[in-house]
């Protein structure tokens, strides 16, 4: 029985060593078994086709390169393309803090309904989506012509572009925040308000502290969900050069005309502009929590 004993205490001892060093046993059955299937999976969906499109950009001479990126019609389109889609994540992230918030902290009749509205972008086809887009913001349409009164050209213009791109990604926006505020306790902001805090302060200091990093994390969603919507903006956008073309009806025009060197470097640049993205909002993300630590 001693013996017994002392080996129970010399496993437990070592156990609890083993979790110390940060071990813990898997979920998944075989380290090396799941971390090739990752990579196999990873190599042939992602780093097979992006090297690809990289080596086709291969076939321009570096002047080809640098005068098709930094062609005129090439900055008009960039500038839409990031500038839209970052307005539309703007919007979307105040617009999905809103409306997350309603449907965690009120109850109302509908709410269910409301609640898969949201995610109807997500369901539909994207031209589908910017056909209806075209229909009601088009100066005959049902919001097109108040809005046309009033001066403002909503269809074929720069701000067609942007309610499409805000259509798309507010799914993003909404259901990212929306868990972290199911997971927040009530009860913190009532000892605010017991303590004296007014409102502003307790949603600043409490509530918005907490929501930094899925705030940032809808937001880059949206951002990369606009830049790289294509379906429904061609309909609402007019397709101008130089005014409402947006990267990827540019990078399709340049694949109609067979010119595959020039589609895959824009494609070059979209790629590196959200992958720079997603790394500021990682970074960001990385120091929110920091942050929310030390506080």
């Amino acid at each position: 029985m001693p013996q017994e004993g002392s080996a129970a205490a010399i496993g437990a001892a070592r156990a609890r060593r083993f979790f110390s060093q940060g071990w813990r046993p898997g979920v998944l059955p075989g380290f090396l078994p799941t971390l090739s299937i990752t990579v196999l999976s990873l190599t042939a969906l992602v780093l097979i086709p992006l090297g690809a499109m990289i080596l086709r950009t291969a076939g321009l001479t570096w002047a080809e390169f640098i005068t098709t990126i930094t062609s005129p019609r090439a900055f008009a389109a960039y500038k839409l393309s990031f500038g839209g889609a970052f307005i539309a994540a703007a919007i979307n992230t105040a617009a999905g803090l809103l409306l997350a918030w309603i449907l965690v902290r009120y109850e109302f009749i509908g709410k269910s309904v409301v609640d898969a509205l949201i995610d109807l972008p997500l369901a539909i086809p994207t031209a589908v989506a910017g056909i209806a887009l075209t229909a009601i913001y088009a100066p005959n349409g049902l919001l097109g012509e108040t809005l046309d009164a009033w001066g403002i050209k909503a269809a074929f213009s720069r701000t067609g572009v942007v309610i499409a791109m805000v259509f798309v990604g507010l799914p993003f926006a909404v259901r990212t925040v929306q868990p972290v505020l199911m997971e927040l306790d009530p009860q913190a902001e009532e000892a605010a308000a017991v303590l004296g805090a007014s409102r502003w302060f307790t949603f600043r200091r409490v509530i918005l502290r907490a929501l930094i990093p899925s705030l940032l994390t809808g937001f880059g969603l949206a951002f990369a969900r606009a830049v790289g919507e294509y379906g429904s903006i061609v309909f609402i956008s007019g397709n101008m050069p130089l005014e409402t073309e947006i990267v990827p009806l540019l990078i399709v025009t340049k694949l109609e005309q067979y010119q595959y060197g020039e589609a895959t470097a824009l494609a070059v640049v979209m790629l590196v502009g959200a992958f720079a993205t997603i790394v500021l909002v990682n970074v960001l993300q990385a120091k929110s929590r920091k942050g929310g630590k030390r506080g």
